[in-house]
């Protein structure tokens, strides 16, 4: 420690000075020492991000109110189902939560709406061993709000691991030791999916026909429709302007691709490119643009903003200034956020979010063909996940601008993508499980009288955590924002698709597998 000096205002044009009670050897000995640390750190920005405090605000508010919403729907189900155990679950939830939230506190973690998303979404989910590790791989290859998500989910599933554990069995045992039952259904509830005798594997030809014809059109979806890309996979600038008073995005859009068509024929340049959706309430427009998408200096930054206010100052039904247009500080109207990504950390984020999905696809047959001890088990798992990954995807190009509201593809799809994979894998472990447990007790049963068996014995389940996952994300679909809406409705989709192809393409492409290979065994 040579000084600790005190700033007494603030540094501008790049130099200070440094005052004190120095004589000229202590002042040259101070020159020499800042001079011989002197090394070139230039800063090169690869992302950039603005949120003004309004955007912050509601972002807040709508976060937390669908987290209540959601919170508040699984434990009512859970009470309504179980009564008595579905009470004592409840209790371990919220244990579970307060405990996820000291844990989040403790590690400084910054809580945001992907986030905030993965909390809700981890309590309520089975702590798998697959999960954790499509979210350990998320938490590596993602970024920004992804590794937010990921960094929730993953505590949550320990956390939640071990209150359904410790908790839930000491609220029983000491029911137990007191002479007490625990009511595990009520009349509504005690019959449903029970003793159920579908013959699944008999309609295998008709989700293969039903799957194949989905999977169809989404590859020729994404083939000749493609996504609507986020500033994350393209490069590019992308800002929420706030109107005071309602606007269309047609007539922005013409404004705005006007200006900017103006602006690079000026500058010679051909990728300009403009998007305009509504975002939000219709006073409010997200646009994106690939206008010098290739130069991150602060002075493209200001010609932009000028182009877009130029082009937008008409809309407005108040006079406004350009200072105010770029700020929401003293005025509620104008840019309230802006995003700005490089061209190369955008090949960056494309090449790890296909990385993180082979792995987590690697990673989960790895698991499940040693765990169940057969390749075709693992097969049966990757081919359902690939299915319901692929169908999810799809549903993104093919609803792209159809639908009222985002569905680009960037970090937080990547996110909702993984995170559908380690929820559709948990169902098929689950009823690959029962399977072998069954197997274990009848070796001499037909195989397939055994899968059905299985299957049959797993629909309560399978049902309870398809609608307790159903709940908050619908929640979050309809009161978390815009911001995580999109997230939210991958989500939900990824449920109901997962929960089918668990039942109706993992388990029927396992069954075929393994009776080739025993047939081929046989002779």
């Amino acid at each position: 420690m040579y000084s600790y000096p005190t700033v007494n205002t603030e540094i501008t044009g790049g130099s200070s000075e440094i005052t004190g009670n120095f004589d000229v050897q202590e002042a040259e000995d101070l020159a020499n020492v800042l001079k011989s640390g002197k090394l070139p750190a230039p800063a090169t920005i690869i992302q950039e991000q603005v949120v003004g405090p309004s955007l912050g605000s509601a972002s807040i508010k709508a976060g937390l109110i669908s987290f209540l919403i959601a919170f508040c729907l699984v434990l009512i189900y859970m009470v309504f189902f179980y009564q008595g155990a579905g009470l004592i679950a409840d209790v371990a939830l919220l244990c579970n939560v307060l405990l996820l939230f000291g844990v989040l506190v403790s590690f400084g973690a910054v809580l945001t709406l992907p986030g905030i998303a993965g909390l809700v979404y981890s309590a309520i989910i089975d702590g798998q061993l697959t999960t954790l590790i499509t979210g350990i791989i998320l938490y590596i290859f993602g970024s920004g709000p992804v590794q937010g998500f990921a960094t929730t989910l993953i505590i949550g599933i320990i956390t939640s691991v071990l209150t359904s554990i410790f908790i839930t069995r000491i609220i029983f045992d000491d029911r137990i030791k007191a002479g007490k039952t625990v009511a595990m259904s009520n009349k509504l509830t005690a019959g449903i999916l029970k003793n159920t005798k579908w013959d699944f594997i008999g309609a295998k030809k008709w989700s293969y026909i039903i799957s194949g014809a989905l999977i169809v059109i989404s590859i020729l979806s994404i083939a000749f429709k493609g996504f609507s890309y986020g500033v994350d996979f393209t490069g590019g600038r992308t800002y929420v302007v706030r109107f005071d008073k309602s606007v269309t995005a047609e007539e922005v859009r013409a404004s705005v691709e006007a200006t900017f068509e103006e602006a690079a024929r000026a500058a010679g340049i051909d990728q300009y490119s403009v998007e305009v959706k509504q975002f939000g309430g219709d006073s409010q427009m997200k646009i994106t643009t690939q206008y010098k998408n290739d130069q991150e200096s602060t002075s493209v930054d200001a010609e932009i903003e000028g182009l877009l206010f130029n082009a937008l100052k008409g809309f407005y039904a108040e006079n406004i200034q350009l200072e105010d247009f770029n700020s929401t500080l003293e005025n509620p109207n104008g840019i309230i956020s802006s995003d700005k990504v490089g061209p190369t950390i955008a090949r960056d984020i494309t090449r790890s979010a296909f990385i993180a999905v082979f792995l987590a696809l690697i990673a989960i047959f790895a698991y499940i063909a040693v765990r169940f001890k057969g390749w075709t088990w693992g097969l049966g798992g990757v081919v359902s996940l690939a299915h319901t990954a692929l169908i999810v995807i799809g549903f993104f190009s093919l609803f792209n601008g159809i639908l009222p509201f985002n569905l680009d593809v960037d970090q937080t799809f990547i996110a909702a993508i993984l995170t559908i994979i380690g929820y559709a894998i948990n169902d098929n472990v689950v009823i690959f499980d029962r399977i072998r447990e069954q197997r274990g007790l009848h070796p001499k049963e037909d195989f397939r009288d055994t899968v059905n068996t299985a299957l049959n014995a797993t629909l309560t389940r399978t049902l309870n955590t398809s609608v307790s996952t159903l709940l908050p994300m619908l929640a979050i679909a309809f009161f978390g924002g815009e911001s995580i809406r999109g997230l939210a409705v991958a989500l939900c989709l990824g449920v109901i698709i997962g929960t089918y192809a668990s039942i109706m393409i993992g388990t029927p492409i396992m069954y075929d597998a393994t009776m080739r290979k025993q047939n081929k065994a046989d002779k």
